[in-house]
């Protein structure tokens, strides 16, 4: 009984981070975006079938987008080609689970910044700013990514 109710708060304060943070990043625009992490985060309730996992990084991914008027999932399709373009060619790092994770991220910010220059260049407008604090933000999702 008390593991049961333990497992519940503990997803009661994931959901409520998952809601409020994208809220406090519009505010605070030096606040890190966790786009890799969250894709990392994806791919591993992918892999482990944890299907709340896959809900609240969605739920992430989507709220963020919404928050910072971003386009509209292009985070999870950033994910998505990570998967099926990058991931079969990382079998050679198996050994280094950590290796495997900062690749990861790095290559799901990689792909996901790529894509947005292009929406952004296709539609002639700039959804974000790239300077400094884009690589801010890549080093503290590979910081979590190597904590996780």
């Amino acid at each position: 009984m008390k593991d049961k109710v333990i497992d519940i708060l503990i997803f009661l304060l994931w959901l409520l981070t998952v809601i409020i943070y994208p809220m406090l990043i519009s505010i605070y625009v030096t606040m890190p975006l966790f786009i890799g992490f969250a894709g990392l985060m994806l791919v591993l309730g992918i892999q482990k079938d944890r299907y709340w996992q896959i809900a609240l990084t969605l739920l992430y991914m989507i709220n963020l987008e919404i928050n910072l008027s971003l386009p509209l999932l292009l985070i999870p399709i950033s994910v998505v080609l990570f998967i099926f373009i990058v991931k079969p060619k990382l079998s050679f790092l198996k050994l280094c689970p950590v290796c495997v994770k900062i690749v990861t991220v790095i290559s799901i910010n990689i792909i996901y910044f790529v894509l947005l220059y292009g929406y952004d260049f296709v539609n002639s407008q700039s959804s974000v700013n790239y300077d400094s604090f884009i690589i801010f933000s890549i080093v503290y999702d590979i910081i979590a990514a190597v904590l996780v």
